[in-house]
């Protein structure tokens, strides 16, 4: 046991307790952001996103108005590790016309209906001859797939089954104006709290175009967690929010910060697919046993919801977002991801029906309260110390033994109390009591508030 002479810090002079009730008065008002969430989305969801150029601009822009964003540039050609930035696409105009001059496919009714990073073309062909390029999803037939081709130059249409079924032998007019020209990849971040503490890792991705819940429910979420971050004093950690196109980009950024990253980070998560009314799933870091999976999972544990089914992973390597890169071996960063319908499980996944009816102000609402719980279990998980441990301190005497006919185990304070005064022995950590008392770390807020009023509890650490 740690001598409770040593000269640790009383919890008055600490910022423990406050910032506790503040991530408290954060998830209370959760549900009120849930529209404004919603409405974010609804402007981003037109703009056609790729890996480069002037939609994925246009997106950091619409987020820099809340996060004040450092923008980093990698030009063409550059290599970031194993792979090399490819050209900037932009796109202004696609579609397939019959020989009637009807637009059949239409680049301006849905971004989808183009490959992202289509070479320009203009060209007739038979429809034997423009079947190559066309792409649908049997399986899924009224849908449009979103389908890229980043690092091989060729054009492309996405479109329904039940459009290409419905096709008549004829001449098409096929038309892409995109260009593909030597420019940037673009990727951003921010920081919020202290300096020179161990940091908390917030990241997603911004490259697809319109998809709301594989894609926009990452960034608007992430977007509205700096902004309540950014109003919580006395965060005992650092955090940095991460803006970037998938894959290439977290590579990318760490070339440049890599090193930075491995020394600093205590904690991450990648957010994504969020906005659905799927059951909460959580993907560990590869470590397993990280901080970020040992408080996603002591959230997920106290966490109400009407979905009961509550879906944990290891981490897997095979599918997901860019978790992959975080936890790549040569970082190995602790680093996980709390979703809902987990990428790639889902029908709607990667078409155009991962659109804005998929998504709703609810959903948004309770992943922005569950990533809020997670971040107060990691500021409030800290060692603390009786300062009075021989046998229990006679508690009537600091006005926190319940008064004559109140039995103290009917009290849930009073058991608090009591679990606090007995563990906290500089060796247990408060998440460890917590699950001792079977509930969540934020409901010890109160009572370890009176204790350090009392002056009978302190900071081991």
């Amino acid at each position: 046991m740690i001598n409770p002479k040593n000269n640790s810090t009383n919890l008055e002079s600490i910022p423990l307790v406050s910032c506790a009730k503040s991530f408290d008065e954060a998830v209370e008002s959760a549900e009120m952001h849930g529209n404004d969430m919603m409405e974010k989305m609804e402007r981003l969801f037109p703009i056609c996103r790729s890996l480069t150029g002037a939609g994925i601009r246009e997106t950091f822009n619409i987020i820099g108005e809340t996060v004040p964003l450092r923008r980093h540039k990698i030009a063409t050609g550059e290599k970031v590790y194993d792979w090399t930035v490819p050209k900037e696409w932009n796109i202004k105009d696609a579609y397939i016309k019959n020989s009637k001059g009807e637009k059949i496919v239409d680049f301006n009714k849905t971004n989808l209906h183009v490959v992202g990073y289509s070479t320009p073309i203009r060209t007739k062909l038979s429809l034997a001859d423009l079947r190559p390029h066309l792409h649908t999803l049997p399986n899924v037939p009224e849908a449009v797939p979103y389908i890229t081709s980043y690092y091989k130059e060729r054009w492309g249409f996405c479109l329904s089954q039940n459009q290409l079924d419905s096709l008549e032998e004829d001449t098409y007019e096929v038309v892409i104006k995109s260009t593909l020209e030597d420019g940037f990849l673009e990727l951003c971040d921010a920081r919020i709290g202290p300096e020179d503490s161990p940091e908390i890792v917030v990241a997603t991705y911004c490259c697809h175009p319109s998809i709301a819940n594989n894609e926009l429910s990452g960034p608007v979420l992430t977007t509205k967690l700096y902004e309540i971050l950014s109003g919580i004093n006395d965060l005992r950690f650092s955090y940095r929010f991460l803006f970037m196109p998938e894959t290439i980009g977290p590579i990318a950024y760490m070339s440049m910060f890599g090193e930075e990253l491995k020394s600093q980070v205590h904690a991450g998560y990648v957010v994504s697919c969020v906005g659905d009314d799927g059951p909460y799933t959580y993907k560990k870091s590869r470590r397993g046993n990280s901080a970020a999976d040992i408080s996603a999972l002591h959230m997920l544990r106290h966490l109400p919801t009407e979905n009961s089914e509550i879906l944990i992973h290891d981490f897997f390597p095979d599918a997901g977002g860019d978790e992959r890169q975080y936890n790549s071996p040569g970082f190995n960063l602790p680093i996980g991801s709390l979703l809902r319908s987990n990428a790639g499980t889902y029908r709607e996944y990667h078409t155009s029906l991962d659109n804005l009816d998929f998504v709703s102000a609810r959903g948004m609402a309770g992943s922005l309260s569950a990533y809020l719980r997670i971040f107060q279990t990691l500021e409030m998980n800290r060692k603390l110390l009786n300062i009075k441990p021989n046998g229990e301190p006679q508690l009537g005497k600091y006005g926190l033994y319940p008064g004559p006919g109140v039995h103290p185990r009917f009290e849930d304070e009073m058991r608090y109390i009591l679990y606090l005064l007995c563990y906290a022995d500089g060796e247990n950590d408060l998440m460890e009591i917590a699950d001792k008392v079977e509930r969540p770390i934020w409901a010890l807020t109160g009572a370890i508030g009176k204790l350090a009023d009392a002056k009978l509890m302190e900071l081991a650490d």
